[in-house]
Order: structure tokens, then C-alpha cells, then sequence
């Protein structure tokens, strides 16, 4: 599986708050940042109505970050940690169906905190020929990612043998990509349709028997 990409490295961002009021700051940044990004994009959220919205000067934004970019790649950088944090199969599932749910849940109930942060960075991205390089080294990641998760799942009993696991991978990767992108506009059951479909599309490419797998 391929490291997790380090979005901040390189970055130069000031030094790390430590006391308990500046962490504080911090936090109501990145928030302000989420919320603008998601009403407004990248383009039309200026530094100015960031520090508004989280109720600071301007000058404290700075005490953070040197640039709105520098915010979009600490945001993004969050939205990794927490996916790197998802266990995607370490012990075997007493319910394939289910837990295949239940964790696409979890994944998107972490990436749904971001979506404002998503919808910025899918705007810069088109523009930054950098962001647009670690763009790509995200989905090769998520995608190892959800390699790893399907080549363990083909190993349990009634697996469909001969699955082209990579491709599998790329395909629903990128579909969840897509997904995120609607997210914003799209209401929660419909949502939670769309995580049963893929639940249903990952289930029926990788087994065969409804009754033997996971036993």
C-alpha cells in the first residue's frame, strides 16, 4: 500500500500553536475556512472573510497560515489523517455485507466534515499544476487503499476467484471521488442510497454465494 501523502510537506507553515487559546484560534480558522470554502469555493473566499467568520483579526490568521493555500493543504491534510485512520480490514469480517457498509459509513462520515474543504480543492486543483500532482498522488493512495481492503475481502470463503482486483480498486475509487464532489448538494438519504448501491456493486463483484460468504 502506498504512504499516505504528506501535503504540508515543504510548506513552511508558522510554528505549531501550543497554548490552549491559540490551538482555540486555530480550530475556529480551519471551521470558518470548511464553511466559506463550501459556500463559496476557493476562488471567491478571501483571507479578510475567513478571519471574519471565526471572529479574529486578520492578523491572526496569519499567525497560522502565510497564505489561504497553506489553510486548503492543512484541511485536505486532515481529511487524510482521518481516512488513515479507518481500519480496512486488519481482522475478518463475521458479516461481509454489513461490514462493508458499515465501513464505507464511517469513511464518508469522516469526509462529509470536509466536503467544504473537498469542493475548494477540487477548484484549485484545476489551476495548480502542484495541487493538481498531489491530487493524484491522493487517489493513488485512496485507491491502494481500497486495493488492499478488496484483495483481503477475496480471501474469505465465497469469493469470486479472478476478480481483477486493481481495476476494481481504480473504478470505485474514483467513483467515490465523484460522490464526494455531490455530496454538498445532495441530501442525506439520498446519500446513504447511494453508500447502499456501492455496498451492493463491492458485495456482488467479489462474491458469489449470499449464503457462504463471510461464514
Amino acid at each position: 500500500m502506498n504512504s499516505r501523502p504528506n501535503l504540508l510537506a515543504g510548506e513552511n507553515l508558522p510554528s505549531a500553536p501550543k497554548q490552549k487559546r491559540s490551538l482555540e484560534k486555530l480550530a475556529r480558522l480551519k471551521s470558518a475556512g470548511l464553511v466559506l470554502f463550501g459556500e463559496k469555493g476557493y476562488e471567491k473566499t478571501s483571507i479578510h472573510e475567513i478571519a471574519e467568520r471565526a471572529n479574529l483579526a486578520v492578523g491572526s490568521f496569519y499567525q497560522h497560515f502565510r497564505s489561504k493555500r497553506q489553510l486548503l493543504l492543512t484541511l485536505m491534510d486532515d481529511l487524510l489523517q482521518g481516512l488513515s485512520q479507518l481500519d480496512l480490514g486488519a481482522k475478518a469480517f463475521s458479516d461481509v455485507r454489513n461490514s462493508i457498509r458499515e465501513l464505507l459509513g464511517r469513511a464518508f462520515s469522516r469526509d462529509l466534515q470536509y466536503l467544504g474543504a473537498y469542493r475548494a480543492w477540487s477548484e484549485a486543483s484545476l489551476a495548480d499544476a502542484e495541487l493538481g500532482q498531489k491530487q493524484r498522488e491522493i487517489q493513488e493512495w485512496t485507491s491502494s487503499r481500497a486495493r488492499a481492503l478488496f484483495e483481503h475481502l477475496q480471501r474469505m470463503p465465497g469469493a469470486r476467484p479472478g476478480v481483477d482486483i486493481s481495476t476494481l480498486a481504480w473504478v470505485m475509487d474514483k467513483f467515490f471521488w465523484s460522490l464526494l464532489a455531490q455530496a454538498l448538494q445532495m441530501p442525506s438519504k439520498e446519500l446513504d442510497r447511494w453508500i447502499d448501491s456501492s455496498t451492493h456493486l463491492i458485495y456482488h463483484a467479489l462474491f458469489t454465494d449470499p449464503h457462504n460468504a463471510g461464514k
